[in-house]
């Protein structure tokens, strides 16, 4: 079954206003979207862009930006299980709106056993309220570009995923954070296929288009395609120079 690939416009084409990189993405051959945190602007202006250029919207960000300067997300902090679920109900609104069909929910910073169970009973909460036909994901993000991170590793992240569930909860897959966490991507992949509904990609050193890096995305990609998944595979990566310059992996 061949891949689809849809591109993250929060890093694609930074030059472009936001309302023209749904042009753009189309008109590059993306049939689908994601948007991290699309809460700065009406969701109809949004959903006008989608529909206006044929996209489907497939992930947002949850919860939305903290413009006092705390950490994003905050799912895992035990000091603020109230704020999490007053927010996760203004991201299920945009969610609905949308159509999105994935909600990444970011665990905010801290360690221990506390934190966990706090996820854990978040997460459970939020598999209940969320809306039909969204899927929660949980997604590591690696310690170098997220220090104090709580959910740093995926082998917790599986761990956590047990405990929870739910069957509208899964594993956020990124290339980039596999590889700056565990030093394998494909590995990482290998291990927790069977958790993934969702996969961004990026390469390392610096989140750069695949093939600038040290990820072997050849191999990456026929793993995919021999492991019949059938979601997204999102393009969130800086492109160095004008965006169209950096698609050459879409052309494998």
């Amino acid at each position: 079954m061949p891949l689809k690939f849809a591109a993250n416009l929060t890093l694609l084409w930074p030059e472009l206003p936001y309302l023209d990189r749904f042009e753009a993405a189309a008109d590059a051959g993306f049939a689908a979207v994601e948007i991290l945190f699309p809460y700065d602007v009406a969701a109809k202006e949004t959903l006008g862009a989608l529909r206006s250029n044929g996209l489907e919207m497939v992930l947002i960000n949850a919860p939305p930006p903290n413009y006092t300067g705390g950490a994003r997300g905050f799912a895992a902090e035990p000091d603020k299980v109230d704020r999490f679920r007053y927010d996760m109900k203004r991201v299920f609104r945009y969610a609905e709106a949308l159509g999105a069909s994935f909600i990444h929910v970011m665990t905010g910073d801290g360690e221990g056993a506390a934190c966990k169970e706090t996820l854990i009973e978040n997460i459970k909460w939020a598999a209940d309220a969320a809306p039909k036909c969204v899927t929660l994901t949980l997604e590591p993000l690696n310690p170098v570009t997220m220090p104090g991170y709580f959910l740093n590793d995926y082998d917790l992240t599986a761990e956590i995923l047990g405990a929870v569930g739910a069957p509208n909860v899964a594993l956020q897959y990124d290339s980039y954070h596999a590889q700056m966490i565990h030093g394998d991507a494909l590995a990482v992949f290998d291990k927790h296929f069977d958790l993934i509904r969702h996969i961004q990609i990026g390469d390392i050193p610096d989140r750069g288009a695949p093939g600038t890096g040290d990820v072997d995305f050849a191999e990456l990609f026929e793993k995919i395609e021999r492991s019949n998944y059938t979601g997204w595979i999102s393009a969130e990566y800086h492109p160095q120079g004008p965006t169209e310059t950096s698609l050459d992996w879409m052309k494998r």
